[in-house]
């Protein structure tokens, strides 16, 4: 299974020199599994420079899976070349929102918001039964289970599964607070143990998460913890603060890399990055 960030970054995009090793683009991750099967995870600004790689690949088969329907995971699919070719065939799954999927991509497009409506997109789009979210399900090689995240308005976090490696992804999700549908830790702790690479939102520090508490996400530190008490053999950091510098990211990377030696783990620890690859 090969994974790849297209963007890492949260609420907003950002650019300019300071942003430059981590990037500034909002959430999209890629996936590939055995079957060559492309699955796409959230549709911030990233799946843009995503969409012209796949055209450059003439690779027109995807799969798009959401978290949740905030605007920096949303925001990029108007970009999405693969979107306006009539060679595309787009699966979309429904987590977490039933037929809203469809509605909140064309609310995105609709006037006066944007020139071009969901309607005169020129991709086959066709979506899959919303109860395959609420239970494991395949998409070619890989398994997908699904998990609701703790955040306002809720959300879905998935773990992908393939020849006996993990990868998890829980983005916007405060581990602190219990929003909605959300769960205790727990929960959490259960369905990250002992994944080979999880990537947890790590959106504050202890000093701002003091008044933003509420807010739907969780600072660096709970994720770590999380990360820890799982047996999880590599953390990505992610949900990058729209303000954090990449010297600040880099700075929070050795504080968790400290935490982890002075407890005695083996925990690999790093801020994700918009281009990064892993292979499981």
């Amino acid at each position: 299974m090969l994974i790849r960030c297209w963007g890492s970054r949260g609420s907003i995009p950002v650019s300019g020199r300071k942003y430059i090793k981590y990037g500034g683009d909002t959430t999209c991750i890629e996936i590939r599994g055995r079957a060559a099967d492309v699955i796409i995870v959230d549709a911030g600004t990233g799946i843009r420079r995503l969409g012209r790689r796949l055209t450059a690949e003439g690779c027109f088969d995807c799969h798009l899976i959401f978290t949740h329907a905030h605007w920096d995971h949303v925001m990029g699919f108007p970009f999405f070349k693969p979107a306006y070719s009539p060679q595309t065939r787009l699966q979309m799954y429904r987590c977490p929102y039933s037929k809203f999927v469809e509605t909140m991509l064309s609310k995105v497009m609709a006037p006066p918001y944007f020139p071009v409506p969901y309607g005169d997109i020129s991709a086959r789009i066709s979506y899959a039964d919303d109860m395959m979210c609420s239970a494991a399900f395949r998409i070619g090689s890989v398994s997908v289970q699904s998990i609701p995240l703790s955040h306002p308005n809720s959300g879905r976090g998935y773990k992908f599964s393939e020849d006996g490696k993990s990868f998890v992804f829980l983005t916007d999700n405060e581990l602190r607070h219990q929003h909605g549908d959300g769960l205790d830790y727990e929960r959490y702790l259960e369905f990250v143990l002992g994944a080979d690479l999880l990537m947890h939102d790590a959106d504050y520090t202890p000093e701002e998460y003091r008044s933003r508490r509420g807010w739907g996400h969780s600072t660096y530190l709970d994720a770590l913890a999380l990360a820890m008490d799982a047996g999880v053999k590599r953390l990505g950091l992610f949900h990058l603060n729209q303000d954090r510098t990449d010297r600040e990211v880099d700075e929070i990377v050795a504080t968790c890399r400290k935490v982890v030696t002075g407890r005695g783990k083996s925990l690999e620890c790093f801020a994700v990055g918009a281009d990064m690859e892993f292979a499981l």
